[in-house]
């Protein structure tokens, strides 16, 4: 065996490593360290110092450990109360392991000494000079390193004690201790040790650069903050996509693939590098942060693909809604030209009805019918501009307004969309809601729809708007010409049972938690529900009535422990209470000076009693029953048109000077007003002057002029459906309303006679009776 080779105790150590001339205290704690050491002891005190590749490692073999290690001397050994042992080592000269020996519970090593000249020269010198230097530097940077240490290296006159011990003085990783370790070269592991200075006196101007950095922004901050920016600045040194930079390059990853047009993309790329620079204190951040949120949470370019099926889409409208034809017929007609041309630009419909129609069900159904995602947004009450425009975002708590809101709710750009209650939209000094909806609902103009939070041009042109109104007189022309009005006037009687027997009733069922079984109610007691319950155009309340049926039900079924209830039109008081309501003729015989008109109100259609009472005066005409001015002035034709006429009429040419004329509309306390009045107020009034009765059957609309010339009117289906409520046999109507004789239901046609009139003689003739009393 050769002098430098030997066989001697081996220690593995984890985390640690020990130079050559280096003296240091070691805790062991392994068994065979420790029996090690002792054998160590017990022979020259000589053990082989290797450092462990991975200190996770109880019984390292020899791939666990590093080849290159130190041969040490145990200069002193302590045990701990604890059972560890403490040994002072010092490291002698730098060895080789060519063979791991493990017996029992012993480990030994077979090694080769390194041993190195001590004498440097002449460029060994000029690198010992060079890496002092260095090192002299590196110690005025750092603070780890005393003035002691500086002053024993510079006395070291070995180049490689010099470089193990300035190594041994380095916060170095493991890995580059153990590549200075491995060094046997002294040439090589000075330059190496220069190198490593060098990197470590980079470090340390720039740690002393951002900490200066950092406190000239602590001087105007606390604590907090100065860790902040601190943290950015190393991050941004290093390059690391953490903190907001991280941020930044996720929202311009989600701006890139979010399928925005470029000039759209180009605006929210610009925002995002405004937001990148501005602190994240600055309350403009904020702003501009949620500005982008609300950028990348629109739908560019995502759709769903409309379900072009249309038996599909009938079976789906006929299920949900029983009638309802000319609705169910335009979104059919919809379809079939979205299948032809695959390009048509999403309708503006708007529902015109009373209230519980089912407009807004109805619009829900066709989203359903259409495969597409179905908003709603009510615009009852607003009255600010803003609401539907949006707010700019220099105002404190900008928003967008409603519609860019139901757009990011929808998540498509083809949505069903549906404008509630847009009649009761209304202005004040903070603009006119309506005038913004012109944009919005305008098949030109919305392809490139500008909200003023947003400011880039969104496009609206696929969306199917639905609008819903009680009250088409109160929606402003301009907007009122953009949109395809669809009236929806109401339900027959025959209507209202189907609804109720086949849709209402069986969700007041579940609702209550009654099975089919427990609870029947047969279509006559329906039909009473309906006459003596209700009035009204739809059939809200009607479902308010069943749901008191199943209360009273169910409390039946609970306290009694009945198996069955059968609802006829025998027991419906029991669960109803007495009748609400007179159902049959509005009159119960015929009357002098009392006539029967039909009116149209935003609950659908009724019928109004006008009476005309004579008494000795001076020809005074006197209105009550809270009177509208278009009513006022239908009474004051009339009264004109029979002064006119007065003897064709067979009445006294100077009644007016001898009577005071006074026209009442009963219910004084609700408001009446619209132009469809004028021939029952005429028809009073002859009535109440020649005494001759009117037919208790007869119910007549239509306005007169001076000439007694009958004017056309609108809401003829909703004026022959309450007519047809009320029990009216005839209804006189204006000539030029025959057209519109189409839309009334059949069933309602042939029970109600209807009677075209263009004069005013033609109505006397068909609703006065009997001579004159």
């Amino acid at each position: 065996m050769d002098k430098n080779e030997r066989i001697v105790p081996l220690l593995p150590l984890r985390g640690i490593l020990v130079y050559p001339t280096m003296v240091l205290h070691l805790d062991v704690g392994r068994e065979k360290s420790i029996k090690a050491l002792e054998n160590a002891m017990v022979d020259d005190n000589l053990i082989f110092l290797v450092t462990q590749k991975d200190v996770n490692l109880d019984q390292p073999v020899q791939d666990d450990l590093y080849e290159i290690g130190t041969l040490a001397n145990i200069k002193q050994m302590l045990k701990l109360p604890n059972g560890t042992i403490r040994v002072l080592v010092e490291g002698l000269h730098r060895a080789e392991m060519l063979r791991f020996m493990e017996e029992e519970d012993v480990v030994s090593a077979e090694i080769r000494i390194l041993k190195e000249r001590e004498e440097a020269d002449l460029e060994e010198k000029a690198l010992m000079r060079s890496l002092v230097e260095h090192f002299e530097q590196y110690t005025k940077l750092s603070k780890k390193v005393s003035g002691e240490t500086l002053a024993t290296v510079v006395d070291v006159e070995e180049p490689g004690r010099l470089a193990d011990l300035i190594a041994s003085h380095l916060p170095l990783k493991m890995k580059d201790k153990q590549d200075i370790l491995s060094v046997i070269d002294v040439k090589d592991r000075l330059n190496a040790i220069i190198e490593l200075i060098q990197d470590e006196k980079e470090l340390l101007n720039l740690e002393k650069k951002i900490g200066q950095r950092v406190k000239r922004s602590m001087e105007r901050t606390q604590k907090e903050y100065f860790l902040r920016e601190q943290m950015k600045a190393i991050q941004k040194e290093l390059g690391e996509q953490e903190g907001k930079a991280g941020e930044v390059e996720e929202l311009r990853g989600k701006i890139e693939n979010a399928g925005m047009p470029e000039e759209t993309k180009a605006a929210a790329i610009r925002e995002l590098g405004r937001y990148e620079k501005l602190p994240a204190s600055s309350a403009e951040s904020g702003v501009i942060r949620n500005y982008i949120d609300w950028l990348l949470s629109l739908p560019w370019t995502e759709v769903t693909e409309d379900r072009l099926d249309i038996r599909r889409a009938e079976k789906i409208l006929h299920e949900d809604h029983f009638g309802l034809e000319k609705v169910k017929e335009r979104v059919l007609e919809y379809l079939a030209v979205q299948k032809l041309t695959n390009s048509l630009k999403g309708p503006i419909l708007c529902l015109a009805g009373p209230p519980g129609v089912g407009k807004t069900s109805l619009a829900r159904s066709i989203a359903k019918s259409l495969n597409r995602n179905f908003v709603r947004i009510s615009l009852g009450g607003v009255r600010d501009e803003s609401e539907i425009r949006g707010h700019r975002r220099t105002y404190v708590g900008a928003m967008p307004g409603r519609i860019i809101q139901g757009m990011k709710k929808a998540k498509t750009i083809n949505p069903v969309f549906l404008l509630d209650e847009i009649d009761k939209m209304s202005s004040d000094f903070r603009g006119d809601p309506s005038a913004a909806m012109l944009e919005v609902l305008d098949p030109e103009q919305n392809h490139n729809f500008s909200d003023h939070y947003i400011e880039e041009p969104y496009n609206l042109s696929n969306v199917m708007f639905i609008a819903t109104a009680n009250n088409l007189s109160t929606i402003p022309a301009p907007l009122l010409d953009r949109m395809e009005i669809i009236s929806i006037a109401g339900y027959t009687e025959v209507e209202k049972v189907n609804i109720a027997r086949d849709h209402l009733f069986p969700k007041q069922l579940e609702e209550h938690g009654l099975r089919k079984g427990k609870l029947q109610i047969r279509d006559e007691a329906l039909l009473q529900v309906i006459r003596y319950y209700t009035r009204e155009a739809g059939v809200r309340t009607l479902e308010r009535q069943l749901a008191t049926i199943c209360r009273k039900a169910a409390r039946i079924l609970v306290a009694e422990d009945r198996k069955r209830i059968v609802v006829t039109e025998k027991n419906i008081e029991e669960f109803l209470g007495k009748k609400q309501f007179r159902y049959g003729q509005a009159e119960l015989q015929d009357q002098v000076g009392v006539a029967t008109g039909l009116a149209y109100t935003t609950v659908g259609g009724d019928t109004l009693s006008i009476e005309v009472s004579l008494y000795p005066g001076k020809g005074k005409l006197i209105l009550t029953g809270k009177l509208g001015d278009v009513m006022k002035e239908s009474a004051q034709a009339a009264f004109s048109y029979i002064r006119s006429r007065a003897e064709e009429l067979d009445i006294d040419p100077n009644f007016y000077e001898t009577n005071d004329i006074h026209i009442h509309v009963p219910e004084g306390a609700v408001p009446k007003d619209g132009p469809s009045a004028g021939i029952t107020m005429a028809t009073a009034l002859i009535s109440a002057l020649t005494g001759r009765p009117v037919s208790k059957e007869v119910g007549m609309t239509g306005e007169i002029t001076l000439r007694g010339r009958v004017l056309p009117i609108g809401g003829l289906k909703e004026k022959s459906l309450s007519a047809h409520r009320a029990g009216l046999k005839k209804v006189i109507i204006p000539f030029e309303n025959i057209k519109d004789l189409d839309d009334i239901p059949e069933s309602v046609r042939e029970q109600l006679t209807f009677i075209p009139v263009s004069h005013l003689d033609e109505v006397l003739e068909h609703a006065l009776v009997g001579v004159r009393k």
